[in-house]
């Protein structure tokens, strides 16, 4: 037996270890040196794999330009691996050694540090920077919630070791957003497509990141050996057996005031400190009552068992056909919110039922977890950032998440837990549903299976939460995949009639610009403002303004305009009859360009042939004369319509709206970035909800797709900011679900209106 007096190995949390310490950089070595190891082997492994998977690729190309890309590929990597590895190992092993002075000058752990790739907020971004940005957020959220267990350990062990400064999942240097940060930088060493680099990503997805679970399994055994919290609690708890606590009461009062519920204070300050705040406003509502003294003595607190129990009861029959709680549409939310406001009572009536006598009042912090409980979903049934389809779907959530709380108060206190998670990607995907982008009941139902599956399987087995949510993330996967195809085929037409409608902007003005003052015979004037100037449009297009093909296209503009001029004297006739081969030549080759058929160049050639006659002073019969100037039957294709025909017209394109008013609205406008969504109150009372997926750098207008990548609709901001201002348009929150939550019921028990119970 040891001795009382000799120190103890164990470190807790209220023992906080300064890094640099002896034996906080030995411990702090050991972390480095488990991670270096374990990386290595990793990263080396998945690189053997990268040869074969370019290989197979290429064989499967589907043409020789794309299959020269994956060979190009495997030749690059071949040639940089070393390098890659390197700069991968080294980065990782410098935030390792670099953290503690990181979390030391720092007050805020996340402040000063770089975001983690799933936190970056999206911007106006190369193409290729946004596929590869998507592609790893999709890797770390999908990393984070599977490996979330062993991740909450090594995050509660690393927090001792850094001197009790609260470390996350964003700011851990072996989490997944920091080890991905750290791959895509060491990626820069690498020369290759983006194609290539994209299916390299899946691979280290496939290879490191999928056995990370091994490399927190060691990490946290090792720290256990070293007496950093061996008793940590980091699995979820149950209620079952016959250790379960008597009441919650008791446990209350043994915790003290260092927790709440199950939760260590160093777990999630911010959360902890609100969840503090709003247990002092239940109190001031109760009028102060002491805690945990229930009404009619302590025999009537119900145990977590009999919590559980008629809650279990109240679940099912909510799973059930017959439920209050409807199905799909066709009752108000009302009815759904006095469902939730008799929760309380439903639950005390159900335990009755159960012991036999109906307990007077559950404990105090029971009764704070389920009035907080029924206060997020009264938050749910009136947030207008969810349809109200959606609302009712999600309250029916009610009872699964109370028992979830009562089973484990990490709920409110840590953003990474599995059931809040799963509510925020509901929420999520929840916004951007409308009857018209789900016209199939694809997310519907797949919504509506996942509230099904927790009232009729959840029974005190938490793991189900992350189950789901994984359903949720390959589901959400599956539909962002078709969505971004068709929402980057409506961007590239967008783009591509912008392009259109600049480039014959430019023709148009070239022309009218150069006609200026003159009086052209309509034939001239039918060929510029028609063929011609097509043919222009094709070469900006095609080739650019600054192209040698788009100043000899101007050239022939003022050579055409200035063969019009009268010819009375020989010098005239003479430097025109120079100037007719080049114009004819140049007639025809720009004619061939824009789709023109040989016979109709030559019969628009022999009407000009006519009226050059004319104008060299040759005899020609009279009526042949009139109908070259007349030009009635202009032999141009219906398809090549005229792009301007005055220069009031193309004033008339060119007008831009005056400048709006700065309001706020428009300032609210210019600041929305792409993935923002947005509400639209259509003809005819429809709501459609859409999202901002592209702003014109040409036009500057907002491009919005519905969740299937389907245009909804386009505005300048001006535009769009007086939709807002009518009420016809709304931004949508990006702020999770729970979190807003959280804030809007501490504003309601905030105020001194609500402070009566």
């Amino acid at each position: 037996m040891n001795n009382a007096s000799e120190p103890s190995n164990i470190v807790s949390l209220s023992q906080r270890l300064d890094p640099s310490s002896e034996r906080g950089g030995a411990l702090l070595n050991t972390v480095r040196d488990i991670a270096s190891r374990r990386l290595q082997l990793l990263v080396n492994g998945m690189f053997e794999h990268v040869d074969d998977a370019l290989f197979d690729l290429a064989e499967k190309a589907e043409n020789n330009a794309a299959q020269m890309h994956y060979f190009d590929g495997m030749r690059e990597v071949r040639k940089r691996r070393p390098a890659v590895e390197r700069a991968f190992l080294a980065a990782v092993t410098r935030a390792i050694a670099d953290f503690a002075t990181q979390q030391r000058a720092n007050a805020n752990p996340a402040a000063g540090a770089p975001l983690p790739i799933g936190s970056v907020e999206l911007t106006l971004v190369a193409d290729n920077e946004l596929e590869e940005s998507l592609a790893i957020t999709s890797m770390i959220g999908k990393n984070e919630t599977r490996l979330t267990r062993d991740l909450y350990a090594v995050n509660q062990r690393l927090s001792v070791i850094y001197g009790g400064i609260r470390v996350e999942d964003a700011n851990n240097p072996v989490a997944p957003a920091s080890l991905t940060q750290a791959f895509r930088l060491a990626m820069r060493e690498l020369s290759a497509e983006m194609r290539v680099k994209l299916i390299i990503f899946k691979l280290f997805d496939r290879y490191v990141l999928a056995a990370l679970d091994e490399l927190y399994q060691e990490i946290n055994t090792e720290l256990v050996r070293a007496g950093v919290l061996p008793q940590l609690r980091h699995e979820v708890q149950r209620s079952g057996g016959a250790a379960a606590p008597s009441g919650v009461a008791a446990a209350a009062a043994a915790q003290g005031a260092a927790q709440i519920g199950d939760v260590p204070l160093a777990d999630d300050a911010t959360s902890t400190e609100l969840l503090q705040t709003l247990r002092t406003l239940f109190s001031a509502r109760r009028g102060g009552m002491p805690e945990n003294l229930p009404v009619g003595g302590p025999l009537q607190v119900p145990t977590v068992n009999e919590l559980i129990g008629a809650l279990s009861v109240l679940q099912s029959q909510a799973a059930t056909v017959g439920s209050p709680l409807p199905l799909r549409g066709g009752t108000s939310t009302t009815a759904v919110m006095q469902e939730v406001a008799h929760l309380k009572e439903q639950l005390l009536t159900q335990i009755g039922s159960l012991r036999g006598e109906r307990p007077g009042q559950v404990a105090t912090m029971d009764e704070d977890t389920i009035d907080l409980v029924g206060m997020l979903f009264e938050f749910i049934l009136e947030d207008r950032n969810l349809p109200a389809e959606m609302q009712v779907l999600l309250a029916r959530l009610q009872i699964p998440y109370l028992k979830a709380a009562i089973l484990d108060r990490r709920l409110f206190a840590h953003r990474q837990h599995p059931a809040r998670r799963l509510l925020d990607s509901l929420a999520d995907v929840a916004k951007g549903w409308s009857p018209e982008s789900d016209r199939d009941h694809r997310l519907h139902d797949k919504v509506k299976t996942i509230v099904d599956a927790l009232l009729q399987e959840f029974d005190d087995d938490l793991t189900i939460f992350d189950r789901l949510n994984l359903d949720l993330q390959d589901f959400q996967d599956q539909s962002r995949r078709r969505s971004e195809l068709a929402e980057q085929r409506v961007a590239e037409s967008t783009r591509g009639r912008e392009k259109l409608e600049q480039a014959r902007r430019r023709a148009a003005k070239e022309i009218l610009t150069r006609i200026g003052d003159h009086s052209l015979p309509p034939l001239i004037h039918g060929i510029l403002s028609r063929a011609w100037a097509n043919y222009m449009v094709l070469t900006i297009l095609r080739q650019g303004e600054e192209s040698s093909e788009f100043r000899d296209s101007l050239r022939f503009v003022n050579d055409f305009i200035a063969s019009t001029r009268p010819a009375r004297s020989l010098d005239d006739r003479r430097i025109l009859r120079q100037m007719l081969p080049g114009i004819e030549r140049s007639l025809r080759r720009g004619l061939a360009n824009v789709a023109f058929q040989e016979s109709d160049i030559e019969r628009l050639l022999a009407q000009l042939h006519t009226y050059y006659r004319h104008q060299l002073g040759e005899s020609i019969p009279a009526a042949e004369v009139q109908a070259a100037e007349e030009s009635a039957a202009l032999p141009i294709p219906d398809n090549i319509q005229p792009i301007t025909e005055t220069e009031a017209a193309l004033q008339a394109e060119e007008t831009v709206p005056e400048a709006e008013e700065d309001t706020p609205e428009l300032r609210m406008v210019h600041e929305l970035k792409p993935g923002i969504w947005l509400e639209f109150a259509t003809e005819g009372d429809t709501i459609e909800r859409a999202k901002l997926s592209w702003v014109s750098p040409m036009s500057g207008r907002y491009l919005f797709v519905n969740r299937r990548g389907l245009k909804v609709a386009d505005y300048a901001p001006y535009e769009l900011a007086r939709e807002i201002i009518a009420g016809r348009a709304r931004v949508l929150e990006s702020t999770a679900l729970f979190d807003r939550a959280l804030d809007a019921i501490v504003g309601r028990l905030s105020q001194p209106a609500t402070a009566a119970p």
